[in-house]
Formats: structure tokens, C-alpha cells, sequence
């Protein structure tokens, strides 16, 4: 006899597969949850990570800012130190050179001559002075110009005045200050 099977057999299979597609699509969902989560959990980890990155990188640019600020303050004060040494040693290379040239002073004046002033302006003399004749004012230019401490003798102005029975000539020149070289090669020597 042949068996037929009046179980609704099509509706058992439907639910079946139903029942199937339900927990496979309950199992994707928390798949999927479990893996949005991984990631949402490394990405929060990798931007944390970063941060701290950032952070320390901040917190050492801070501490070089610093130091640069230290650099410069030490840079700019030891410039003014080699400024002031540059002043002392310039000094000390000029400092007999005053006294050469009060000597050069004397030295070049000739007989009926003397001076009323001397101003220095750098390498610059002006002299001022009165002599008994223009001669004499013209003989104390080339004893300048023949010196070894001064040069390039230029008269500014001469008048003469009569004083009583003499005439005088008052004078104001200007001068370059010139150091010899072997004045300048001992100077040099003494430095070293």
C-alpha cells in the first residue's frame, strides 16, 4: 500500500527554513555588532594613542621653546660680553696713543708758537693756537705732516690781530690722528 503523508509537510519546511533565516540573520546582526564594536573599540584606542602622541610631542616642543628662549638670551648676553671685550681691547691698543700724540703735540711746535686747544673727534684734531708770524703756523704744518702720529695738516682759519707791538696769529687746523707701523705691529705683539 502506498503511504501518503497528510502532515502539511511544505508548512513544516517553511517554518523550518524560517526558523533557519531568523537565527542566521540574529547571528549576522550580532556578528556585525560584535565587529562595529571591535573597531569602534581599536579606532578609540588608535585616537587615544595619538593624543598621547600629541601630547608628549606638545609637551617637548614647550621644553625646546624654553630652551631657545635660554639660547637666545645666553646668545645675546655673550655678544654683549665679546662687545665689551672688543671696548676694552680697543682701548687698551689706544691707550698709549695719547701719549704719543701729547708727546707729537710738543715735539712739533715750533719756538713762538703755542696752543690753545686740542679736541679730538674720532681719528680727527682740531688744534687751535696762536704763533708770532704765519711762518711759524706754516712751519707747525709740515712738522705735523713729517710726523709719525699726525698727518694731512689742513688749516681752517688764521687771523692776525696786533697786540700792542707784536702781531699774532691765531690759528685752528685740523689733523689725522696716524699711528706708525712698528707702533702698531708692538701693539699687536702685546695683545698676542
Amino acid at each position: 500500500m502506498a503511504r501518503i503523508n497528510l502532515l502539511p509537510w511544505r508548512e513544516a519546511l517553511r517554518k523550518e527554513k524560517q526558523k533557519e533565516f531568523l537565527s542566521l540573520g540574529v547571528f549576522a546582526v550580532a556578528l556585525t555588532a560584535v565587529l562595529v564594536g571591535f573597531v569602534h573599540i581599536h579606532i578609540n584606542g588608535l585616537i587615544e594613542y595619538q593624543n598621547r602622541r600629541n601630547q608628549f610631542l606638545e609637551n617637548e616642543i614647550r621644553v625646546l621653546d624654553q630652551r631657545i628662549k635660554e639660547i637666545r638670551k645666553l646668545e645675546s648676553t655673550k655678544k654683549a660680553l665679546l662687545e665689551r671685550m672688543r671696548v676694552i681691547e680697543d682701548l687698551q691698543v689706544t691707550r698709549p696713543g695719547i701719549v704719543h700724540l701729547f708727546d707729537e703735540l710738543v715735539k712739533t711746535l715750533p719756538d713762538g708758537t703755542y696752543l690753545t686747544g686740542v679736541k679730538q673727534i674720532g681719528d680727527r684734531l682740531v688744534i687751535t693756537g696762536k704763533a708770532e708770524s704765519n711762518a711759524r703756523v706754516s712751519a707747525y704744518m709740515r712738522n705735523i705732516d713729517a710726523s709719525d702720529w699726525m698727518s694731512n695738516a689742513t688749516l681752517n682759519v688764521i687771523q692776525t690781530r696786533e697786540s700792542g707791538p707784536l702781531r699774532i696769529s691765531e690759528f685752528k687746523l685740523e689733523a689725522r690722528l696716524t699711528a706708525p707701523k712698528n707702533a702698531q705691529a708692538s701693539t699687536e705683539d702685546g695683545k698676542g
